[in-house]
């Protein structure tokens, strides 16, 4: 059964967020309270921390980019904040034209940019891995997300590191996250994608040697206190909107896709990974919502959507099954994984939440798109 949140359409499965008495989700009340923040102070406090880390002669700070939207934003307002940024990519799994066009485009907002690729061979194992183990063929591409711009930090001896939103402000989270204005090792243990599976577990049981997953590794904190690295969120020093950064970054040579993204409600996001609408459909599976849901509770907080219309739309876009992602078919995409589409099938049906789905005979009951249905739902 889910019960959705009696102000957007988030439902109690998504992990972490609370709901208070009045059945009101974490990251709706987390919304309202930012009528409470002077950002005018918030952007006094960024402009006082940064002065401390500007630099003649060096990179004053490290601005992880995937060339999308949020990223394209951080890179103007760090050049806006008068910083001098070094732009760090950790290259994401199987990169799409478009997104390999606006990572071009990035690169021309007239900043220093470094792409590091780990190794693809061990890439595609630890997709398998990830899809197989953990449900999320995406964990190395989170986890590397979250780790190789910080050991850029430690090599360039680069001490601040200017990340995007704290997801768990935006999206929901445990009160004692959501004010985070830090991004640290505890951070990304707790929220960073890891799904219970740690680097060491794919040296100790899965077969990985040290140097395999050596980009997967947060620094020591020997290496940390070292160059004396720090990750700020943006997100809590200016105002965060996913659609305003799209309008801004589109202004700035921002490429979109011509329709709008499977799984999705928008044309402007998550634009660079074949691979995404694989995750996107997982977390379907295990919780009732999918990226349709996560935008609509987004518009619906800053009063551009009406919750029952919400809920028309990710009824009928959230759960579909990914057969084709930024126009590549599923067949492609799972290739270098070395999976068939039947293969793949039998992993969706184990992930495959049994709380919360009809099953008959093990098997998950299917409407007639092949999309999981829901056992009932409360709140809608």
């Amino acid at each position: 059964m889910l019960t959705y949140c009696f102000r957007c359409v988030m439902p109690d499965t998504k992990p972490d967020l609370p709901f208070d008495e009045d059945g009101v989700c974490g990251a709706c009340r987390n919304f309202e309270r930012r009528t409470e923040v002077d950002w005018d102070d918030r952007r006094r406090e960024i402009e006082s921390i940064l002065e401390r880390y500007r630099s003649e002669s060096h990179w004053d700070c490290i601005v992880p980019v995937s060339g999308g939207k949020d990223s394209t934003v951080q890179v103007l307002t760090a050049v806006e904040l008068g910083m001098n940024p070094l732009c760090v990519t950790a290259t994401t799994c199987d990169l799409s034209d478009i997104g390999r066009r606006n990572i071009t485009n990035l690169e021309r907002l007239g900043v220093d940019h470094v792409t590091f690729t780990p190794n693809p061979g061990v890439r595609a194992r630890l997709n398998r891995l990830g899809l197989t183990e953990v449900g999320d063929i995406s964990w190395p591409e989170h986890v590397g997300i979250f780790t190789i711009p910080v050991q850029a930090a430690v090599s360039y001896g680069v001490p601040l590191i200017m990340w995007g939103e704290n997801s768990q402000h935006e999206y929901g989270g445990p009160a004692s996250a959501v004010g985070n204005d830090t991004l640290d090792r505890s951070w990304l243990e707790e929220f960073g994608g890891l799904l219970g599976l740690r680097v060491e577990d794919l040296v100790s049981t899965y077969g990985f040697t040290q140097r395999e997953v050596r980009p997967y590794r947060y620094p020591s904190d020997e290496e940390l206190r070292r160059v004396g690295v720090t990750g700020l969120f943006l997100g809590y020093f200016v105002p965060w909107d996913g659609q305003a950064n799209a309008v801004i970054a589109q202004a700035n040579g921002l490429e979109v896709f011509p329709s709008t993204v499977e799984g999705s409600l928008v044309d402007y996001e998550n634009l660079d990974n074949h691979q995404t609408g694989i995750h996107d459909y997982f977390k379907f599976l295990k919780f009732g919502f999918g990226r349709a849901t996560d935008i609509a509770c987004l518009h619906i907080r800053r009063g551009r959507l009406a919750r029952e219309d919400a809920f028309a739309l990710m009824r009928r876009l959230d759960g579909r099954f990914p057969w084709t992602y930024l126009g590549k078919p599923l067949d492609e995409i799972l290739e270098p994984i070395d999976m068939t589409v039947d293969e793949f099938v039998a992993v969706c049906d184990r992930f495959t939440n049994r709380r919360i789905f009809a099953f008959e005979d093990g098997v998950p009951v299917k409407d007639a798109t092949g999309r999981p249905v829901l056992k009932q739902r409360v709140g809608t």
